[in-house]
Order: structure tokens, then C-alpha cells, then sequence
């Protein structure tokens, strides 16, 4: 089944994208082990395709701040049963993996997106295979890995820093035949980044307009919304919906998010006061 194209293309002119989270993992933060078995994976792609998710991000491994790696064996097993299902959804399908293997695997299954929040750090290989599929590339910003990454993240300015690490990893993203329209950009809310890191980076969110390129945020149920509210990832939703109407009022394009439904009404109260395109649909 084919999607709609323009899911994928001229994001800044138009209704902002909805990504829906489905982890296939046993650890998680939000909801690690709930969708590990295949019928609630598939229960909850579903439910994820009904609520209106314009994109499913399907993930095989953890990137929880502690989080163990998963070798891409393992990774492209925990996804298998629930590709077929996605892709014949109809809607652009995401792999969030570090590894090569499985983001070959995805796209040979259908997947159309590679969200890598290494950005093709960890494999380079990665970059080749997305200009050989001229597949869409999600680069994040990350310090350190997933294990490693609270350990003390320090800046000398985290917008600045950051945009300078975009620039690089667009540099060598384009060197390897990546096209630029293929390129999105998420700067990595809560990915080696302290509380008052992530409150400057949402605050100073369109600062990274600059580069020019469709910007990606994914603060779903964080620890940093956690940390303010002072509640646990199940009471973190009227957090995530703040966190969602900022992002998309300085320049968000896509949203990365556990529920769509809620968070696709704060997308369109937002686009109604932006004056996006409201008409596109997946």
C-alpha cells in the first residue's frame, strides 16, 4: 500500500507531522515490556494508526539514559512481527535504530525513514544505505551514548554547540550522497542534556531554524517534564502537550510522541494559530 508523499515532503509549509512511538523493547522509560509480546505490538500499532499518527517510529532498542546497547540481531527479531502490519498500513513508517543491519532490514521491508539518533555516528554505513534507499534521515543531537549520556553533559552554549554538530553531521551526510530534502533534524531533548539544558534548548527552540532544515521534537513523557511537575511518565501528559504547543510555536515541524490523539488536537489548535496548511492528511 502506498502512503501519501506529502507526508514526507515540504514540512515547513504545512500541518505539523504527527510520529507515533511504538518501542518493541522490555525497558523502556514510558513503556518499556508493554509492547514487547507481538499481539500487544500489534494491538498498539493500531490503536497508534486510528488516533491519526502520520508516521510510526518502530524501535527495537532502548535509548533510555542507562540503557544497555541491543546488537542488530536481536533489534531487527523484536521488529519483524509488527513491519508487515505497519507498512500495509498505509502510513510512512520510521526505524529508530543505531545499526545498519536493521535499518536495511526495515527499509527492504518497507520502512521509508531512518531515525538515527546517533546520526550516522555509530555506523557510518548508515548514511550510504539512506542515499542508496533516498530514504528520509532523522539526525539527532546526542552526547556520549544512551549508557553514558547523563554523565555530566556540559555545554559553553547548547544552542550554539549543537547547530555546530548539525553542520557537521549534515556535511558528512551530503558527502555520502544523502540528499539535503532527505534530511529532518531533532536536537535531542533529554539525550545527554540536564534539566536546564532541555528548558534552554525548548526556549530557544527557533534558534535552529537557521540551518534551514524541517526540525524534529521528542519530549513525550521525559524525565525533565517529570523532574518539573514532580510526577512519574504515567502523569506526564498535560507536561508533554506544554512541551508540544512551545516546540511547534518555534518551528517544529514533527512531533515525536506516545499519545497521538491528545497531542495531534494540541498540533492543530497550534497550526490554526500559525496559519499552516490544515489539509494534509497521512
Amino acid at each position: 500500500m502506498e502512503y501519501r508523499s506529502d507526508t514526507l515532503q515540504n514540512p515547513q509549509n504545512s500541518a505539523t507531522r504527527v510520529m507515533g512511538i511504538l518501542n518493541i523493547t522490555p525497558d523502556s522509560f514510558y513503556d518499556g515490556g508493554l509492547y514487547h509480546a507481538e499481539n500487544a505490538a500489534l494491538q498498539h500499532l493500531q490503536e497508534l494508526v486510528d488516533q491519526g499518527a502520520d508516521i510510526i517510529d518502530i524501535g527495537g532498542e532502548s535509548s533510555r539514559p542507562g540503557a544497555d546497547p541491543v546488537p542488530a540481531d536481536e533489534e531487527k527479531k523484536r521488529i519483524a512481527s509488527v513491519l508487515p502490519a505497519a507498512v500495509a498500513s498505509g502510513i510512512p513508517v520510521s526505524i529508530d535504530t543505531i545499526h545498519a543491519a536493521t535499518a536495511r532490514f526495515a527499509l527492504e521491508a518497507g520502512a521509508c525513514i531512518i531515525n538515527d539518533i546517533s546520526s550516522f555516528r555509530h555506523d557510518p554505513a548508515m548514511a550510504a544505505l539512506a542515499a542508496e534507499h533516498e530514504c528520509l534521515c532523522i539526525l539527532m543531537h546526542m552526547q556520549g551514548t544512551p549508557k553514558t549520556m547523563q554523565a555530566a553533559p556540559c555545554y559553553k552554549d547548547i544552542i550554539s554547540d549543537i547547530i555546530d554538530f548539525f553542520k557537521e553531521r549534515i556535511d558528512f551526510a551530503l558527502k555520502e550522497g544523502v540528499a539535503e530534502e532527505n534530511i529532518w533534524l531533532d536536537p535531542g531533548f533529554g539525550f545527554g542534556k540536564t534539566v536546564a539544558h532541555n528548558l534552554e534548548l525548548l526556549r530557544r527552540f527557533e534558534e535552529f531554524q537557521v540551518l534551514g532544515f524541517p526540525l524534529v521534537l521528542g519530549t513525550s513523557n521525559k524525565s525533565t517534564i517529570g523532574t518539573v511537575l514532580n510526577l512519574p511518565p504515567d502523569e506526564r501528559l498535560e507536561g508533554t502537550a506544554a512541551t508540544v504547543a512551545i516546540g511547534i510555536m518555534k518551528g517544529v515541524h514533527c512531533i515525536r510522541v506516545h499519545d497521538v490523539r491528545a497531542m495531534s488536537r494540541v498540533a492543530k489548535m497550534c497550526d490554526a494559530v500559525l496559519g499552516r496548511d490544515a489539509g494534509q492528511t497521512p
